[in-house]
C-alpha cells in the first residue's frame, strides 16, 4: 500500500459517507440536503429524525423524483452499523443521478448521541450514551 492509495481511500470515504454529528450540524446550519429514512413503515413509526423523508429502499427507483427534487444532495440512513440498508439506498439514489452520502451509524447512533427523534406522540430526546459521545455533550469533538 502506498501513501497515495491511503489518501485516495480515506478521501473517497469522506466523499460518500457522513456521520450523525455532521448531519446534525448540517441540519442546524441550514445546509441544503434531503435526509432520507430508508427503513420500512414499522421502523418509521417507531421513531425518525425530524425533517427526514420516508422512502423505503425498495421504493426509491419509482418514488424518488416525486419526493426528492432532482439534483438535491441526499443523505440516507437506516437502522445502524449492523444494517446495510442505507448503503443500498445510497446506491439507488446514485443510480438515479443524485449526489448522495450514507450516514454511518444510522438511526441508532442518532438516538445514542442524544439527538431529537420524532414519533406520532411527538418529539423526544434521550440522554447521550457515554460510549458514543462525551457525557453532557452532543458531539465527540473529533
Amino acid at each position: 500500500m502506498t501513501l497515495t492509495t491511503a489518501v485516495a481511500f480515506f478521501a473517497s470515504r469522506l466523499t460518500f459517507e457522513t456521520d450523525v454529528s455532521d448531519v446534525h450540524a448540517d441540519l442546524h446550519a441550514g445546509t441544503d440536503l434531503v435526509l432520507v429514512d430508508s427503513r420500512g413503515d414499522a421502523a418509521w413509526a417507531q421513531g425518525r429524525i425530524p425533517g427526514a423523508v420516508h422512502l423505503p429502499t425498495a421504493q426509491i427507483a419509482e418514488r424518488a423524483a416525486a419526493l426528492v427534487p432532482p439534483g438535491s444532495a441526499v443523505v440516507t440512513y437506516c437502522w445502524g452499523p449492523g444494517c446495510n440498508g442505507a448503503t443500498r439506498a445510497a446506491l439507488a439514489f446514485a443510480q438515479l443521478g443524485y449526489p448522495v452520502k450514507e450516514m454511518i451509524g444510522g438511526y441508532e447512533y442518532w438516538v445514542r448521541e442524544g439527538f431529537t427523534v420524532e414519533t406520532a406522540a411527538g418529539a423526544r430526546t434521550l440522554d447521550v450514551d457515554a460510549l458514543t459521545a462525551p457525557a453532557g455533550a452532543r458531539a465527540c469533538g473529533c
